[in-house]
């Protein structure tokens, strides 16, 4: 029992998110408004801390014209609370969960419970397949994954993940330490590699638009 999992993303044609100074805008002006239509048909939009602690994203729908009524949940996987009480993604915009682990400190769980949800599971880390069944009791259907590189493999990596959308923009930056779209561990063996059906495509402004179901998802 779990959302259905959307991983959106843009992505440079060589695969990154991010430069390695975290310069992240990649996205064209007619892909964004995809993104936050995507946003307003979800019940909850997910990110990891790191995305947090850098961007520090309000994860609204400001990019076309929607009620507040419609800005989805706003989750956080942060093991450690980390998150900034004054984040923006802890605004009065739409509600926040903060997903943490056993291993958060008190204080830190204190003060974000004054403005979030706190959902714990996990000892270390937040455990996701407990994680996503929490969320679906709460009525959590239809879920966004806007993650990094690292929250992206994941969640891919423990089979939560439905769909891959991405948006390649004609852009290369490279560099070793760019975040890719999927980073973490990562998969040894191309046999074992997660497996995708291509859904559709079709090109939108300068970016192109590909949409994957996943088939097989390393256990």
């Amino acid at each position: 029992m779990k959302p259905y999992v959307i991983l959106n993303a843009a992505m440079t044609l060589d695969g990154k998110i991010a430069t390695h100074t975290g310069s992240s805008e990649i996205s064209g002006k007619e892909d964004l408004k995809r993104v936050h239509r995507l946003r307003r048909e979800c019940d909850a939009i997910m990110v990891g801390i790191n995305t947090v602690l850098i961007d520090n994203p309000r994860l609204t729908i400001h990019k076309i014209k929607a009620d507040k009524s419609e800005n989805p949940t706003r989750i956080v996987v942060d093991s450690k609370a980390r998150t900034p009480p004054n984040s923006r993604i802890l605004n009065k915009e739409a509600p926040t969960i903060i997903a943490i682990s056993k291993s958060a400190p008190k204080e830190r769980i204190r003060k974000l419970s004054q403005k979030a949800k706190i959902i714990t599971t996990g000892n270390k880390k937040v455990n996701l397949k407990k994680l996503m069944a929490e969320l679906k009791k709460m009525g959590i259907k239809k879920l966004m994954l806007e993650g990094g590189s690292t929250l992206n493999f994941s969640m891919l990596k423990e089979g939560l993940v439905d769909e891959v959308r991405v948006a390649i923009a004609p852009m290369i930056v490279g560099g070793v330490k760019a975040k890719t779209l999927v980073g973490g561990q990562g998969i040894p063996y191309m046999k074992d590699a997660i497996k995708l059906q291509l859904k559709k495509y079709h090109t939108l402004g300068k970016d192109l638009i590909l949409e994957y179901k996943v088939l097989k998802a390393q256990k």
